[in-house]
């Protein structure tokens, strides 16, 4: 296989590698926006919740560019090394998480968000191209205590796939090219994924 004829298919060749995992207590996360219609079959077809993961970097006051850690809705990870100060990354990770339970609101409604402590988490992304959102995203689950990390995504950059595997229990990737210039090259069809659209698959799935 060397290339994919869209999401749609990415998400039914994911699910079937993914079926053993079908009954258990898991939840599926999707990185938005592009991750969500790639997620949300996965999660239909294992039986699990899907849940959208928000995070957004925190800058560096001096150089809001370079990023000193992350934040979640429900966690936050910070590099030791930052030389800031304990207030203004309080004040940060306030600021920014009111940005994000806004978009949560958005997207997901008034449903309250899925607990990760002690489940099987799948992250579910459309591709991987330097993998950096894919790590910060995995670092701040891990802050949640899940059971279980799985990565399932349908492409992924030889360099993201060794950096990813290394940090989770399991990736599940359908193609890891030699030669990586951007995620839609291996693609058919990769249109750009509305808000809306993202609203629709994530209002439509229950709430397990």
């Amino acid at each position: 296989m060397e290339r994919i004829r869209d999401r749609k298919e990415a998400a039914l060749l994911l699910a079937d590698r993914l079926e053993k995992y079908r009954g258990e207590q898991g939840a599926v996360l999707a990185i938005p926006r592009g991750g969500v219609p790639v997620a949300a079959p996965i999660a239909k077809r294992l039986g699990m919740p899907l849940e959208v993961t928000l995070s957004k970097k925190i800058g560096h006051p001096s150089n809001p560019e370079f990023a000193i850690g992350s934040v979640s809705l429900a966690s936050v990870a910070v590099d030791e090394r930052a030389d800031v100060t304990a207030e203004y990354i309080e004040a940060e990770v306030e600021r920014i998480r009111e940005n994000l339970r806004q978009k949560y609101s958005l997207y997901m409604g008034d449903r309250k968000l899925v607990h990760l402590k002690d489940r099987l988490v799948i992250i579910v992304d459309d591709g991987v191209a330097t993998g950096k959102t894919l790590m910060a995203t995995i670092e701040l689950v891990k802050k949640e205590q899940p059971r279980k990390i799985v990565v399932a995504v349908p492409v992924a950059s030889a360099s993201a796939y060794d950096m990813i595997d290394s940090m989770v229990d399991e990736v599940v990737c359908l193609l890891v090219p030699p030669y990586f210039q951007a995620v839609g090259q291996f693609y058919d069809e990769f249109s750009q994924i509305s808000d809306e659209l993202v609203i629709q698959l994530l209002q439509g799935q229950e709430n397990f």
